[in-house]
Parts: C-alpha cells; sequence; structure tokens
C-alpha cells in the first residue's frame, strides 16, 4: 500500500486527525492508516496532509469492523491505536462500546507478534471495562503488570478529547497491551 517496507501503525478513530497527523509527521520512517467515518475529520486530515506533503499516511472512512476484518491482513500491523472512543457512559448503551471481547480478538489478530494495541480513555469506568476486556484476551499481555495503566507513551500526542476531558476534571488512562 505504501510502496515500501516500514512499521506500520493503525488509528480506529482518528476524530479530526491530529493525533494521526502528528504521529506521521514526526515518523517518517513509519507508515500510518486512520479509519475514520466522521466525513468532516476525513476531509480535514487529508487537506493537511496535501498541503503538508505528508504521504505516509493513508485514510479509509468506512467502519472499523469491516476494515480490520475485510481489508488487514493477519498479523499485519505493528501498532493499533484506539484513543478516546466514545466511552457510551450510560449502563443500557455499553453494548455499542467498541472495546468488547469480539472486536478485541479481531484486533488481536492483526497486529504482529511483538506489536502492541493501545487504548486510552477519559472516562474512569470505560479504563475499567477496557483493561478487563483487553486482559481477557489470551493473546495480549499488559506491558506494565495485570491490571495496571501505562504512563502516556511519548508517541501519543495529548488530543483534543484528553484536554476537554481534563478541563471537567477527567483523568486519563492508557492501555497498552503486546501481543504475545
Amino acid at each position: 500500500m505504501f510502496g515500501r517496507a516500514a512499521p506500520v501503525t493503525c488509528e480506529i478513530g482518528f476524530g479530526d486527525g491530529a493525533a494521526l497527523y502528528s504521529m506521521a509527521e514526526s515518523d517518517p520512517e513509519s507508515d500510518f492508516v486512520g479509519v475514520e467515518v466522521y466525513r468532516p475529520g476525513v476531509g480535514a486530515l487529508l487537506l493537511r496532509l496535501h498541503e503538508a506533503g505528508l504521504r505516509n499516511v493513508r485514510v479509509a472512512m468506512t467502519d472499523a469492523v469491516d476494515f480490520l476484518g475485510d481489508c488487514v491482513a493477519p498479523e499485519s500491523l505493528d501498532r493499533l491505536l484506539i484513543f478516546f472512543p466514545d466511552p457510551w457512559p450510560k449502563k443500557r448503551h455499553h453494548k455499542r462500546r467498541l472495546i468488547q471481547p469480539p472486536f478485541v480478538e479481531l484486533a488481536a489478530g492483526r497486529v504482529k507478534r511483538g506489536g502492541h494495541l493501545h487504548c486510552a480513555t477519559d472516562w474512569e469506568d470505560y479504563a475499567a471495562w477496557m483493561m478487563a476486556v483487553l486482559d481477557g484476551c489470551g493473546e495480549l499481555e499488559n506491558t506494565c503488570g495485570p491490571g495496571r495503566f501505562a504512563p502516556r507513551p511519548s508517541y501519543r500526542p495529548r488530543t483534543k478529547y484528553e484536554r476537554r476531558g481534563e478541563g471537567l476534571g477527567h483523568g486519563t488512562w492508557d492501555l497498552v497491551f503486546r501481543k504475545v
């Protein structure tokens, strides 16, 4: 897809694309794929990439489950990133959360052995939910030890949603798991 061999990072739900753009700009030796359904966000990122001449990013405007299932080969991603997905905070909506066991099994299958699945949220109960789901996936191990959250890795830019959450008094929880 990129015409070269390089590490590949996929970000699911990139929103306006600011974090994806920042990561791609600061790491031109790696390739990035962004998946998003929000049309204005896709357009904003594509325009920004074009204006900057960045060529190490590809964008898919589609559902993440369909994309991973139909377009990504098993064990082909070095990193899979899911930053601040919709927390669906009402209990009756929890079934709509992206981080569910079937999705995590699919996602883990697309990450190379030794690669990482990294999630971040600013909702404490969703962080606990994510931890339980990720801990329950036999293909993944927590890089910080069972049940422990990670400090924000240097490669993850602070996002608009993170800053908004901080303004509301929310904390931020990073979960970094390695494919075993």
